[in-house]
């Protein structure tokens, strides 16, 4: 479930009226498109200065839906049984026009730096210091070796500081209204 600043307040402080432990653990939409986890206050609040040990992000979405792995430029067989193409109202804001443009920068980005864009969103994700775990999602026994190679390898800081940079420039895409690259209603 995606949770707030406030909601993980009131969760910690109603462990504490119970007598209960404190949650140990948030699953959140979180990537490089979608930061909200670290802009709206969430991470502070659930970091172990707040709640003893803190309480550890579970990223959910770490991909976009798939749209960081650049699956989605162009004509990709890839994309043609890729579940955003398949199910046209699934989770639309992973294909806003300012999404899309973003990804497009994210590929390149993982191309100079000499790796796939699915393992520098991974291993991007891995590295915040509230990540307790990133979820990945795999069609194929390919992109599971792909996926699974991000969590072992180090982002050199040149790449970290260009999709910091690519944030601040695309800070939340998601939220671009109008048509969807994919031609829907956002």
């Amino acid at each position: 479930r995606n949770e707030n600043a406030f909601g993980v307040t009131k969760f910690v402080e109603t462990a504490k009226k119970l007598g209960v432990p404190p949650p140990v653990s948030i699953q959140n939409d979180f990537s490089l498109a979608d930061r909200r986890f670290h802009t709206d206050g969430t991470a502070e609040a659930c970091a172990p200065h707040n709640v003893p040990g803190g309480i550890g992000l579970l990223a959910y979405g770490a991909l976009s839906g798939g749209t960081l792995s650049g699956k989605y430029l162009g004509d990709q067989k890839e994309a043609k049984t890729a579940r955003h193409t398949l199910f046209e109202d699934f989770q639309p804001r992973y294909h806003s026009n300012r999404t899309m443009t973003m990804a497009a920068a994210h590929v390149e980005i993982a191309k100079k730096w000499n790796v796939t864009p699915s393992q520098l969103a991974y291993a991007w994700a891995a590295s915040r210091e509230y990540m307790a775990s990133v979820i990945i999602g795999a069609t194929t026994l390919e992109q599971l070796k792909e996926n699974v190679a991000a969590f072992t390898m180090e982002i050199p800081s040149g790449a970290i500081e260009e999709v910091d940079n690519l944030h601040l420039e695309y800070e939340r895409p998601y939220f671009d209204p109008g048509l969807c690259r994919l031609g829907r209603k956002a």
